[in-house]
């Protein structure tokens, strides 16, 4: 898990308990070509392993499962369809190659909603030959959309720059955008967190919530993570992910402690927290808008600061695996240590 999902799945954590709710864990897996064997089992081991224990999810249960989006696909397509038939969604029939010919050829990659008005009759004749399509919205050619976020604050998009989003694929799975709005209503989310790339999207989510006539939740969109350059932390650097850093030897609880840091700061300026009492403090108001920077000379501090904390029971324990790495089974660690 990249130290930015790890730093969302924390953040979530922490304001839900902060405020008394609940921590849910939905496993989103509606893009059936980006499945990759054992993803899941990597969330269940890194959050167990973080300490950042869910009240709901595939594994425990709840009262709004299933857990697993695959598993609720059967109730997406009623939503779609209550919009078309509002006359706010309609049948796109556009072939892929169509639609890979509008992205060569304008210079946005928007589509030109050529099916957004077909005539009744002719959307008949096409679904009695059987021809494919999806389900997109439609949205306002006109005016603008203003959002909240409790980070960044109110930001409003031009409406022309939203495109009609595709809400049921052609496979019959809903899109990332649409079962999340759509699971989040059923299952009474009020917080939503992610990171602040999905800052352009959030309009799209309104306007799904505004045609449904649901309450919107709250949007906490996290600051950017970098590293010492300046650069997006990637996902494809070989010391990003929650596990890279466990192998290299830091301590779990530095490594959750720190990355709590990486865009929240405490009014007092206080920086080593145990989780217990990062839920107690923890406010989602006072997060930052700029990137924050994942420094390894500052997480190698914290990590010797909670080693240097540890009694020699707990130092032996963490300190074993990487003796016998070095010296083998044979020898006593007071032979060499001591």
């Amino acid at each position: 898990m990249h130290v930015g999902n790890l730093r969302t799945a924390l953040y979530e954590y922490l304001i839900a308990k902060s405020q008394g709710g609940k921590f849910i864990l939905r496993i989103e897996d509606t893009d059936q070509q980006r499945m990759v064997d054992g993803a899941v089992d990597v969330i269940y081991n890194t959050l167990q392993a973080a300490g950042i224990t869910h009240d709901e999810g595939p594994d425990v249960g709840g009262d709004y499962g299933p857990y697993i989006q695959s598993q609720r696909r059967e109730m997406y397509l009623p939503y779609a369809m209550q919009l078309v038939e509002q006359g706010k969604a309609y049948r796109c029939f556009c072939t892929k190659e169509r639609l890979e010919a509008l992205q060569q050829d304008n210079a946005g990659g928007g589509y030109d909603r050529r099916c957004r008005d077909l005539p009744p009759q002719e959307i008949e004749r096409l679904l009695a030959q059987g021809v494919p399509y999806v389900i997109r919205q439609k949205m306002p050619k006109e005016g603008a959309t203003t959002f909240t976020d409790a980070v960044y604050g109110s930001i409003t998009v031009e409406n022309s720059e939203l495109q009609d989003q595709i809400l049921i694929k052609a496979d019959g799975y809903p899109t990332y955008n649409f079962a999340n709005v759509v699971d989040d209503h059923l299952m009474g989310i009020t917080h939503v967190v992610r990171g602040n790339e999905y800052l352009s999207s959030a309009p799209k989510y309104n306007r799904l919530y505004q045609a449904f006539g649901w309450e919107v939740p709250v949007y906490v969109h996290c600051p950017l993570i970098t590293d010492e350059e300046h650069h997006k932390l990637s996902k494809r650097c070989g010391h990003s992910s929650y596990e890279d850093l466990i192998d290299q030897g830091y301590v779990s609880e530095a490594v959750v402690n720190y990355v709590a840091l990486l865009g929240w700061c405490p009014s007092d300026n206080r920086e080593i927290f145990s989780l217990e009492e990062l839920v107690k403090v923890f406010d989602y108001h006072h997060m930052s808008k700029s990137p924050a920077v994942f420094d390894y000379d500052k997480l190698n501090w914290f990590n010797a600061e909670y080693i240097k904390a540890m009694d020699e029971e707990e130092f032996t324990s963490h300190a074993m695996p990487y003796y016998k790495e070095v010296f083998g089974e044979e020898e006593k660690p007071w032979q060499v240590l001591y």
